[in-house]
């Protein structure tokens, strides 16, 4: 099992005759993804590798039928239209790619989504994958990259970086231990699927027994997570590590979202919440697998793969 991305998910790129929607299209086609149909305006009626193009969404559904799925590659200043474009098509998941979003316009898409119960994963965000079955957006870098970095298995990534996100899923598969989905949240100030949900998705999921997570100074993303375990709304063990100890305030650490603001969202702040509410926080990166191999090894009932 998997969280939000699998290989029976019908997927939709919007944007898909651009240069980076073709390459990406291409990505998630070698992989195993379904990518049943592509979308740009005034460009219907043509064909990119095999996949159909139409000028709207709602005419790709007509043709297709229901769609799951959306990725959008297209200029930051097209992503709102596209965006609302899918959810009023009746998509319930949007992967929303590129950065510098109009934070507003980050708003409008969030208001829509609430209102017909569809969701959305970035902006800013390299996408989610679930290792051997399906990716939504670009992890990897390339499908046979991909399928050769990250094994299978049962521990989860959630990451605010989206080269941070890659590397914990390599460093973790190279150690043996299997994945069962990777997520970049994305790195803006507001993205549509944060850490905390992140986190309510793999307590439900059966097939996760740990997760790994990349916290970043800025946001209370990380302090939520807390107030879940604390709240006991997230049982399984958590993994994390939080980049930006160096940062003083008013420093931007790498992303939009990753700044110090007064004594918010601050370094030792979030290392301490985790701590107190039980997560396992290493102070070095290079320590995640030995932290996993540390947390998962006295679970009895734990079938985490392994790989000795």
């Amino acid at each position: 099992m998997s969280i939000l991305v699998d290989e029976t998910k019908k997927v939709i790129v919007q944007g898909i005759t651009g240069r980076e929607g073709m390459a990406r299209t291409q990505l998630m086609q070698r992989y195993g993804t379904r990518v049943v149909a592509g979308c740009t305006p005034a460009k219907g009626g043509q064909d990119v590798l095999g996949v159909p193009v139409y000028d709207t969404v709602m005419e790709a559904v007509e043709k297709m039928g229901a769609i799951d799925v959306s990725t959008i590659f297209v200029p930051a200043p097209l992503v709102k239209n596209a965006a609302l474009e899918a959810i009023a098509a009746g998509i319930k998941l949007l992967v929303i790619v590129p950065d510098r979003v109009p934070i507003y316009d980050v708003l409008e898409i969030a208001a829509a989504a609430k209102e017909t119960g569809a969701r959305f994963v970035g902006p800013n965000t390299l996408g989610l994958l679930s290792p051997g079955k399906a990716v939504f957006g670009m992890i990897g870098g390339s499908a046979a990259s991909a399928k050769d970095w990250f094994l299978p298995g049962r521990v989860g990534v959630t990451s605010r970086s989206g080269g941070i996100t890659s590397s914990i899923a390599y460093y973790l598969s190279r150690a043996g231990i299997g994945l069962s989905t990777i997520i970049h949240v994305g790195g803006d100030a507001i993205v549509g699927t944060d850490h905390p949900a992140i986190m309510e998705l793999f307590e439900q999921d059966a097939e996760t027994d740990c997760v790994v997570m990349f916290g970043e100074i800025g946001s209370s993303q990380e302090e939520r997570v807390a107030d879940l375990i604390e709240n006991g709304k997230f049982t399984k063990p958590l993994v994390a590590y939080i980049g930006g100890k160096g940062a003083q305030s008013g420093t931007r650490f790498s992303h939009a979202g990753a700044i110090i603001e007064g004594n918010r969202g601050t370094h030792e702040g979030k290392v301490k919440r985790l701590r107190e509410a039980g997560a396992t926080v290493v102070d070095n990166f290079g320590d995640i697998p030995d932290a996993v191999k540390s947390v998962i090894r006295p679970m009895e009932t734990a079938k985490i793969p392994i790989v000795k």
